[in-house]
């Protein structure tokens, strides 16, 4: 996808009506790497209801990466090699969290790769949801999937971006909240 077809699809995702605005949510994606010992954290991407980026860090590696994962993860080692310290960025994201509803695709992953725990009733998981699993014949359907579906948007064409995932469940979430927090 060329940066002016990205730019357009960020610009799509971004789009929030003025009752959308008002609400306390944020969505989160992160992007791993492998080590020996399993996942660690790589980037973390945070968007605000609004669909604006509040987040975006790329973060030291706090082992030695065997893989970085780029045709999926858009992580290469010089993105990390002077990242943030883990710490400080897990600290960061805490705060930003804090009562928010956090909207996120298969944020268990996500969390644990945190190393952090949010209150269950103030998550809104778009690959666990009802109405969204009703729209796929997949188990659990993946982003890409929903956004096409759901949105009309195409993403993760090549590498992913994690602020365009964020920015996409969110999207998700905010069409489906009605039916959402009415269940």
């Amino acid at each position: 996808m060329s940066s002016d077809e990205s730019q357009c699809v960020n610009d799509r995702l971004s789009k929030v009506t003025k009752e959308q605005e008002d609400i306390n949510v944020v969505a989160i994606d992160c992007e791993m790497v492998g080590t020996r010992r399993g996942s660690i954290l790589a980037r973390v991407s945070i968007v605000n209801s609004k669909g604006e980026t509040i987040c975006d860090k790329f973060v030291k590696p706090t082992g030695k990466v065997i893989d970085y994962r780029t045709p999926v993860s858009g992580i290469r080692p010089r993105d990390i090699e002077n990242g943030e310290a883990f710490a400080k960025v897990r600290q960061e994201v805490v705060k930003i969290l804090k009562n928010k509803i956090l909207v996120g695709h298969g944020l268990k992953h996500d969390l644990e790769v945190l190393q952090i725990s949010h209150p269950e009733h103030m998550i809104r998981d778009t690959s666990l949801h009802w109405k969204v699993k009703e729209s796929s014949k997949l188990r659990t359907p993946s982003l890409k999937f929903l956004a096409k579906r759901l949105l009309g948007v195409t993403i993760q064409e090549g590498e992913h971006s994690s602020v365009e995932d964020a920015k996409a469940a969110l999207q998700v979430y905010l069409k489906e909240r009605k039916n959402w927090e009415s269940s």
